[in-house]
């Protein structure tokens, strides 16, 4: 599907400032899942939905974080978490005791400004595997979802303009 965009299509490929956002946050994020689904056996069931949802977000929230100068995908991401435990624990068939004991403090928030920006300076930090795995698999869920919501809106568009033509046969001339 080649050819002019109004906004471009999302890349396959993860970009390398989301990977050094799940880099930074992965930790916490599961540490927050575990919190927030009672326990860290049911946190892969939430939290790679709320990182495929940044992914799906992550060129506007990446310009609202240069326009803003706050971490914008950072509360996103709290947000969508929030939102996808929530879901989850309404899906259970028995009830999930998850106790609230405090908010969650980031590392990457309280951290010294030297071990923010160390995640990110090429050669300070060894990348580990875990992290750009996670960040790849959930780009390529939003990749597929934003696909598929890209073919649906083809789809609608070509049926609206056929129902539109169907209309419009019976008032040509013969």
């Amino acid at each position: 599907m080649n050819g002019v965009y109004l906004v471009p299509p999302m890349d396959d490929e993860p970009p390398r400032d989301f990977v050094d956002f799940v880099y930074v946050h992965l930790g916490d994020l599961q540490r927050e899942a575990a919190r927030l689904t009672g326990g860290p056996q049911h946190a892969d069931e939430v939290y790679p939905e709320a990182l495929a949802d940044v992914a799906g977000h992550w060129r506007r929230l990446r310009l609202r974080r240069r326009l803003t100068h706050r971490d914008v995908p950072g509360e996103f991401l709290t947000q969508r978490l929030a939102k996808r435990a929530a879901q989850w624990r309404e899906e259970q068939i028995y009830q999930v005791e998850v106790r609230l004991l405090r908010a969650p403090v980031y590392r990457y928030q309280s951290a010294s400004i030297a071990l923010r920006k160390a995640a990110l300076l090429p050669g300070t930090t060894r990348r580990q595997q875990r992290p750009v795995a996670e960040a790849s698999i959930a780009w390529t869920h939003a990749w597929r979802r934003a696909y598929w919501r890209r073919l649906a809106r083809v789809a609608a568009t070509t049926a609206l303009i056929f129902v539109s033509l169907l209309q419009a046969l019976p008032a040509l001339p013969n």
